[in-house]
């Protein structure tokens, strides 16, 4: 018996990285799972691996009416929501001093606008018991250069995750943010195996466990708050990040030996 059987879960950005681990891993206990993406592409490759469990819904997070579209077809093949795991996102560098408003203002409308259209669009139809699961990042409060607009976004997520989670609590919906670190996902543009190594060998040293993480672990983590595990939890964040949130100073680069 699956931890989401006969659930119903909406997943935004579900055609790669952390959103497409997290379906798998959804399908996989249960759950009739409907993903959102731009990319055609790589959304019917997505679907096709999920099967029955899945259906795609090619949709742009920053328009509402893609937000309503997504739903929609949710409710219409699986008559009602359970889950929103309002996963889809994107990073751009915005240095100060050499940053186009229409750069700062995309990252901004995917990363928060997005997710509250997301969850306002769902609203009507999440069923009792229903979980909303958002997605912040370490690097909200790390103070990374030249990651103004992203590191807002997150940050904003957090905050509105609280809101939500007052708003929605007497009818007795959970919304909670999963927080992750450097993951090994698409973002970071590499495309070879020894580009992310590189990465990887420059990144591991500023976090405590030495390595990035699998865009699996995040999903575990958004597997337990959709699921009745964390029926108790509300408005909480779980940080899925080697410690360079939480213990920044045990990281490699530290160490005297």
């Amino acid at each position: 018996m699956g931890k989401l059987d006969g659930k119903v879960a909406l997943i935004t950005g579900g055609n790669s990285g952390i959103g497409f681990a997290a379906a798998k891993l959804f399908a996989a206990e249960g759950a009739k799972v409907v993903i959102t993406g731009r990319n055609s592409a790589t959304l019917q490759t997505a679907a096709e691996e999920l099967g029955a469990n899945g259906l795609a819904v090619q949709a742009d997070a920053t328009d509402p009416a893609s937000a309503d579209k997504a739903v929609a077809a949710a409710v219409e093949a699986f008559d009602g929501l359970d889950i929103v795991f309002a996963n889809a996102g994107i990073v751009a560098p915005t240095p100060v001093g050499g940053t186009e408003l229409a750069i700062f203002e995309e990252v901004l409308k995917v990363n928060v606008t997005g997710p509250f259209f997301t969850v306002q669009a769902a609203l009507p139809h999440l069923r009792a018991g229903a979980s909303v699961i958002l997605v912040g990042s370490v690097l909200a409060n790390a103070g990374s250069p030249g990651r103004s607009a992203y590191s807002a976004s997150k940050g904003a997520v957090s905050s509105m995750a609280k809101v939500l989670a007052a708003e929605l609590s007497p009818r007795g919906i959970r919304v909670n943010t999963v927080v992750p670190g450097a993951t090994r996902t698409p973002i970071w543009g590499q495309t070879t195996a020894e580009g992310m190594a590189q990465l990887e060998s420059v990144l591991g040293r500023s976090i405590p466990l030495n390595r990035l993480g699998e865009p699996e672990e995040v999903a575990k983590a958004a597997l337990f708050l959709a699921s009745d595990d964390s029926s108790f939890i509300q408005g909480a964040e779980i940080s899925v990040d080697g410690g360079a949130g939480g213990s920044p100073l045990g990281a490699p680069i530290y160490r005297q030996s």
